[in-house]
């Protein structure tokens, strides 16, 4: 069995300083082992490497060969190269005994700066073996693969003629990252074809660790593997002292690379490898290793420009001083082939283009050995692994090697054109009427070539090379007189009724006149047929787009429940009846739907400002619907508001149900919340005397107590709160939100649902038991009594910095503390104890733990009149007599002659800046409209 892999090296330096070639030289260090030369940080003897890149040379072979560590056992093969180097193929054999199922093995680097690149694959030679490849643990597993054969020799020739490791007495294992080592497991397979075999010395198993390997069947019978087949193998090499650049860059006195070169990662994490930039060649591990690349601007003499029928233009050349660097040789064989000789490979080239930035050229691949393009990650590379060679774009140098494999692109230098003109002995675009042109690859700077400029053409790199094109001696190139100038032309139209000939080169009469009038029309009709054919598409499209649009609002009227609806308010009184109204309409009336419209956001939707048609001001909620239920919470409050007709109700004008969400349309209440009113301003004193607080309760108190007792079905509001008692322009009460109400049957006392409500209003009986009665408003209407007495909210920070419950603390401090403490200020220094005794009263009873120790919420409310009538009986010296209160108001109109500019004042309330009224404008106001 064998296995090839690459690798890549690492050190750690022993030196604080980089040394110089001088220095190198002084120790009589060693450059060259045979047609080798040995560059720091590689060397031979004490002083000359940095430790982990010793070398050694065997001078009894012929030539010397050049070994990696102080063994003889890694043959260093090609020239010694920055990031690394080529060494023989390494491989070892395993005997399979019998009787012994697993073998172990495992590999170590022959220095410490060597590192297993990805480059390489791992190769196995065997019959019937199970490989399985590890890192330098078993918990680290990077691959697998399983060679076979067949007890059928001719069967395995035949299958093997190609030489691909295929699983059939070869396979091979690619490596997807570097490693530091391996250590292979393999497993042999109890077959027929095994024994079979074993009898012909097939037991041993060939690892090979190389680029690539050729297979052939014959390798099988051998003790080792023909070395023809197997490429070298690549290591590379790293600086280990630190894990990256950043950590070596800390400390100068350690740091490897010189000050011209650039460091960079290993993609492993295990070290750093120093490089000189893409512009400068040399070594960057000695001082003032790295220089600039030769570049020569001006060819010889009498350079041959041809090899065979393909033009070579410097700055490629073929002779010695002909071409402008290194890079840009080319070879011309004996047969006339223009070669590339690039050191992974060699490429025909066909074609050389200077305009293009191209050559056209073929992968050369002979009989014996297989040559693949290198693989190179630039900054687009995604990590991942790709085992097709020729089909991965390469950056080699100044050559770009498209995945199309007969295109190689090239630049004269990795600069940008900036870069180049600073540095003018090495620019290369000296032509006059030249310029410099970035080249890119993607978002990756590749480097820069030279052009003509427009109007001019020739060869950019040459003195003087760019002449001007006589574009006048192109034919067809201007249908008139032309005058021909450096860098253009200009052409002279012909008068009109002539015509250019070519073939004269002058203007000349035309004999077909009548054919440029026909060509005329037939222009126009076509122009005027275009024109109408585009405005019915137009209008055709528009009406296509508004059927759409008519079928997706059908859609969703159907989707939210429009037919139900429909059915549901058809029964309605006309005067009384919603409107379905249109999106259109609310689009309009919210200007659609614009962020500055939005009045507020509540647990059940967006509330916009909105203005109808017919100018009245509407407040427009937009549900936050995204599951079936909550689009019968909708409906539901649909049907609830359409059925209630009552002045401290928010009144529901209509809905709209063509919308992906539905919304409700009803009057635009102008002063906020009681909640607002209460907790915003903390400072604010209008609205807020004894009277305005009870006038307040009793209205909504009347509310819900029309809901409970007085609507035609009973309905329980199950969010009665402060945020959702609204206040007109009028400061009069409106309860509203009825999106988690429900209705019930005349039958029912109490209904089971899922638990809703807001945390310190919600009725803990109905928490606990999820049985929704009328006692459940009543709770959390005595909340908000508590909070018209304290003016605190529902969940708020005590003295002792922590969250209470506004219930329990009144509730407590009835018992344990005097009640004016905890009242708001402003009550206490306005109410009579009487009343706050009631009312604390009143708010105890609605607070209680047991709902049918609770009031009614009717019962309620006629103690919140009863209470009102009082106080307006005290404040206008009436006597305390029993009665009805419409006798009451009578009595109280015959003792309030004196106070017909109040009456007068309560029909019309002055706009002021406060927008405050009292409580016997109200009371005065309420007489007033009754009589």
């Amino acid at each position: 069995m064998m296995f090839i892999i690459s690798s890549s090296a690492g050190s750690r330096w022993a030196s604080a300083n980089i040394p110089s070639a001088s220095s190198l030289a002084h120790q009589h260090c060693p450059s060259s082992c045979g047609d080798l030369n040995i560059s720091y940080p590689f060397g031979i003897g004490p002083g000359c490497f940095h430790r982990g890149f010793e070398l050694t040379c065997d001078h009894t072979a012929h030539p010397p060969k050049l070994f990696l560590g102080n063994s003889t056992t890694t043959q260093i093969t090609s020239p010694l190269y920055s990031s690394g180097l080529y060494t023989t193929a390494l491989g070892f054999n395993v005997t399979m005994s019998h009787g012994v199922d697993t073998y172990n093995v495992s590999w170590q680097p022959p220095d410490e700066g060597v590192i297993i690149g990805h480059d390489n694959n791992l190769y196995v030679v065997g019959c019937n073996v199970d490989v399985i490849l590890f890192g330098d643990n078993m918990t680290d597993l990077i691959g697998s693969c399983m060679s076979v054969c067949t007890d059928d020799r001719e069967a395995m020739e035949r299958v093997n003629f190609d030489g691909y490791c295929d699983g059939l007495g070869c396979c091979y294992i690619v490596l997807p990252r570097d490693l530091p080592a391996f250590m292979l497991q393999l497993v042999r397979r109890n077959v027929t074809a095994e024994q079979l075999l074993d009898d012909e010395g097939l037991s041993n198993v060939k690892v090979l660790l190389s680029r690539y390997y050729s297979f052939a069947l014959g390798d099988l019978y051998m003790s080792w593997v023909n070395i023809s087949n197997v490429q070298d193998a690549w290591i590379e090499i790293a600086i280990t002292d630190q894990p990256d650049c950043e950590s070596a860059q800390v400390n100068k006195d350690t740091y490897a690379c010189n000050d011209e070169s650039n460091c960079q990662n290993l993609p492993s994490g295990r070290g750093y490898q120093c490089q000189c930039p893409s512009y400068m060649q040399g070594n960057p591990y000695v001082r003032d290793g790295c220089i600039q690349a030769a570049y020569n601007s001006r060819p010889k003499e009498n350079c041959t420009r041809s090899c065979g029928n393909m033009t070579i233009p410097f700055p490629f050349g073929i002779e010695e001083g002909c071409f402008a660097s290194d890079d840009f040789q080319l070879n011309c064989t004996s047969s006339n082939i223009t070669v590339l000789d690039r050191r992974y490979t060699q490429y025909l080239v066909a074609n050389v283009s200077l305009d293009d930035g191209f050559l056209a050229a073929s992968n050369m691949v002979d009989n014996t050995s297989y040559k693949f393009m290198p693989r190179v990650v630039d900054s687009d590379y995604d990590g991942s692994y790709h085992s097709e060679y020729f089909h991965e774009s390469v950056v080699d140098g100044i050559f770009y090697f498209s995945q199309e494999a007969e295109i190689i692109n090239w630049v004269i230098a990795n600069l940008t054109c900036e870069q180049a003109m600073q540095k003018n002995a090495k620019y290369a675009c000296i032509s006059h009427n030249s310029y410099c042109q970035n080249v890119t690859r993607g978002r990756t700077h590749f480097g820069y070539r030279c052009k003509c400029s427009n109007g001019f053409q020739g060869n950019p790199y040459l003195q003087n090379n760019c002449t001007d094109i006589d574009e006048c001696s192109i034919p067809n190139k201007c249908n008139g007189i032309c005058h021909n100038f450096d860098g253009g032309f200009n052409c002279t139209n012909c008068t009109h009724g002539k015509v250019y000939d070519p073939t004269k080169h002058k203007c000349v009469m035309s004999t077909k006149l009548h054919n440029i009038i026909l060509g005329i029309a037939i222009g126009i009709a076509c122009c005027l047929g275009s024109i109408s054919v585009a405005l019915g598409v137009i209008v055709l499209a528009r009406k296509w787009k508004k059927g759409v649009q008519r079928r997706i609002r059908r859609a969703c009227f159907k989707k939210n429940q429009g037919l139900l609806l429909e059915q549901l308010i058809s029964n309605e009184s006309t005067t009384n009846k919603p409107k379905i109204f249109s999106l259109e309409e609310l689009e309009e009336a919210t200007n659609n739907f614009d962020a500055t419209r939005v009045l507020g956001c509540g647990g059940h939707g967006t509330v916009y400002k909105g203005i109808l048609s017919d100018q009245r001001v509407v407040a427009i909620k937009k549900s936050k619907i995204v599951e079936k239920t909550e689009i019968d919470q909708f409906i539901n409050e649909v049907a609830i508001l359409s059925q209630i007709i009552h002045r401290n109700v928010v009144k529901l004008f209509g809905c709209c149900l063509e919308d992906d969400v539905p919304l409700l349309v009803y009057e635009f209440i102008s002063n906020g919340t009681l909640y607002d009113l209460l907790h915003t301003d903390v400072t604010t004193k209008c609205l807020q005397s004894w009277d305005d607080r009870i006038r307040i309760a009793t209205e909504a108190a009347g509310a819900l107590a029309y809901l409970h007792s007085a609507a035609a079905i009973p309905i329980f509001h199950r969010d009665v709160k402060s945020s959702n008692i609204l206040l007109d322009e009028n400061f009069t009460a409106k309860v509203s939100d009825f999106g988690a109400s429900r209705s019930l049957s005349l039958d029912e006392t109490h209904v089971v649902t899922i638990v809703q409500g807001t945390f310190g209003y919600l009725d803990p009986e109905y928490y606990h038991t999820g049985q929704l009665t009328e006692k459940s408003d009543v709770y959390s209407f005595g909340v908000i009594l508590v909070e018209l007495l304290t003016r605190k909210k529902p969940i708020f920070i005590n003295n002792l910095g922590e969250k209470q419950s506004l219930s329990h603390y009144f509730v407590q401090a009835l018992h344990e503390i005097s009640l004016m403490e905890i009242m708001d200020p402003h009550v206490a220094e306005e109410a009579d104890q009487e009343d706050i005794n009631e009312i604390a009263s009143l708010a105890e009873a609605c607070l209680r733990v047991k709902g049918v120790e609770r009031p009614t919420m009717k019962e309620v409310d006629m103690r919140l009149q009863f209470l009102r009538t009082k106080r307006l009986r005290k404040r206008h010296h009436l006597p305390e007599q029993d009665g009805d209160i419409e006798a009451l108001l009578h009595l109280e109109a015959k003792n309030l002659n004196e106070h017909i500019d109040l009456v007068n004042a309560a029909h019309v309330i002055p706009q002021v800046s406060s927008r405050c009224y009292s409580l016997e404008q109200e009371y005065v106001s309420s007489f007033r409209s009754r009589n």
